[in-house]
């Protein structure tokens, strides 16, 4: 995404980062169930996933986009270590999960390696201030106001969640990002960005909203902090 947001629009970005996610798997959600099923979802679990993709698919996206723009990928990995974090303080705080010691300790450690990791160029690029860190720092919140709104759907179809979300957020950030006077860039770039995003956003979705079914949000953002480390690793490379 770092490289892709150099010719691409933040807000076009996060729409196609989406949109291929929800493209692709509802297609391997047809060939799955040989032809369309129902989701499944009950009348009250909509406003839990239609909140999910507003903060998770819409909001969050963008924000990150407009962040890396202004930070390394390196930064900007190591400071999405806030979202396993956030995740948990809100699971905790406003959905009640029991805080086990191990993950309270774990959040600890997350925060104290990020720490460690961006310390000698610092988490602020010279010249860039701090709106880059606050942009990514608001998408890590909206993800984990999605994470937590999540949890409470997990129990549904994975691939009809993540498929729906991405077809749903993708549409709106590309919409709004035409509006706003966003041209589409190239095919090839655009289905470089929905590839990413198939295998960022909807792969990545999938396996999530699983590991929250027996997890929970807290330990399920725990395990997922493992992230940000491999993304510095491979933005070095």
């Amino acid at each position: 995404a770092k490289l892709l947001v150099n010719s691409v629009s933040p807000v076009m970005l996060g729409g196609l980062l989406y949109l291929g996610s929800g493209i692709g798997l509802l297609l391997v959600r047809l060939l799955r169930d040989r032809g369309w099923r129902a989701s499944g979802l009950q009348p009250g679990e909509w406003p839990w996933l239609l909140g999910a993709i507003a903060f998770g698919g819409v909001l969050g996206p963008v924000a990150l986009m407009f962040g890396l723009t202004r930070t390394t990928g390196s930064t900007a990995s190591l400071l999405l270590n806030l979202e396993a974090v956030l995740t948990a303080v809100l699971a905790w705080v406003a959905f009640r999960e029991n805080a086990d010691r191990r993950v309270v300790a774990g959040m600890l450690a997350i925060v104290a390696g990020g720490l460690v990791l961006s310390w000698p160029s610092g988490t602020v690029d010279a010249g860039s201030g701090w709106i880059g860190p606050a942009a990514i720092g608001l998408a890590c919140l909206c993800w984990a106001i999605d994470n937590n709104l999540t949890r409470r759907v997990s129990a549904s179809d994975a691939l009809y969640i993540a498929s729906f979300k991405g077809l749903v957020a993708g549409a709106v950030n590309c919409s709004l990002a035409v509006l706003l006077g966003s041209a589409l860039p190239p095919l090839g770039t655009a289905m470089l960005a929905m590839v990413v995003g198939l295998l960022g956003y909807g792969i990545s979705l999938v396996m999530f909203v699983l590991a929250l079914r027996g997890l929970g949000a807290a330990r399920t953002g725990a395990y997922f902090s493992t992230a940000p480390f491999a993304g510095a690793v491979l933005s070095l490379v």
